[in-house]
């Protein structure tokens, strides 16, 4: 099942993808519905309600309470900016109030940064509370799967050296554009995420490339910091950004991130 947040209320994506189906559920978004800690099962005994379309499309994740990301995860990143492979993961927390909708026009904040980048990435949703998870549990706890562009100003890492500050500028966390049921995914430790910029792409991999296995990424997560269920876990980019080839954003890009089974996120800058 593809979960969608419309204007009507969360949809499921049919299987052709030109449209949906509105489900007659009380929830705004994916986050609250998983919030209940039933995991994808109210949309899949939910009425259906008729067809909408994928117009204007809402954040399926807007109301997710925290958003973990991680810095330097896929060995390709490492070999090309000759980085060495961190011994533990590199966590950062972005803001919520920074995920916009799929399709959004994000203003670049050009007044503080002249190095706005994209960044495509796998991102996990939590269903069930973790807590000092051990690995070999992690999937159990683990409800949904999405696209993330994680933009980053990269000047504003350098100058303040932190991560939050500089990929919290409003619009900064897209996520979506569906939610994908996980119990669904053939290969959960294996999906492939793809970015392209202005219909170029610039990013091609899989998470079975990470240097810290999803399992591994939020065991370590859960021993410092609950986990609760909506919460979302982005699992860092490939090479292939504007950094690694100094070409940032400009008014008028246009960056499509594609997760295998997702229905792609589009982001327009201005």
């Amino acid at each position: 099942m593809n979960l969608l947040a419309t204007p009507g209320g969360l949809a499921r994506l049919t299987e052709d993808g030109d449209d949906a189906v509105l489900l007659d559920l009380p929830f705004g978004d994916v986050a609250a519905m998983l919030a209940v800690g039933e995991g994808f099962a109210p949309a899949r005994a939910a009425r259906e309600l008729g067809r909408v379309s994928l117009d204007g499309l809402l954040p399926p994740l807007r109301g997710a309470r925290a958003i973990w990301g991680v810095g330097l995860n896929y060995r390709c990143k490492a070999r090309l900016t000759g980085r060495s492979i961190p011994v533990d993961p590199i966590l950062f927390l972005r803001s919520p109030s920074a995920v916009s909708a799929p399709g959004a026009e994000v203003e670049l904040p050009s007044d503080r940064s002249s190095q706005v980048d994209y960044e495509g990435e796998v991102a996990f949703v939590v269903g069930r509370r973790m807590c000092r998870t051990a690995p070999e549990r992690v999937w159990e706890h683990l409800a949904g799967v999405t696209a993330a562009n994680d933009m980053t100003a990269r000047d504003v890492m350098v100058a303040t050296a932190t991560p939050t500050l500089a990929k919290s500028f409003p619009g900064f966390g897209a996520l979506g554009a569906s939610v994908l049921d996980l119990s669904t995914v053939a290969d959960p430790a294996n999906i492939a995420v793809r970015t392209s910029v202005n219909g170029t792409v610039r990013q091609d991999a899989s998470t079975e490339a990470l240097i810290f296995a999803v399992p591994e990424l939020l065991a370590t997560i859960s021993r410092f910091a609950v986990l609760e269920p909506g919460d979302v876990v982005l699992t860092g980019t490939p090479a292939g950004t504007g950094q690694d080839r100094e070409v940032f954003l400009r008014p008028g890009d246009e960056v499509e991130v594609s997760v295998a089974g997702v229905l792609p996120l589009r982001t327009r800058f201005r």
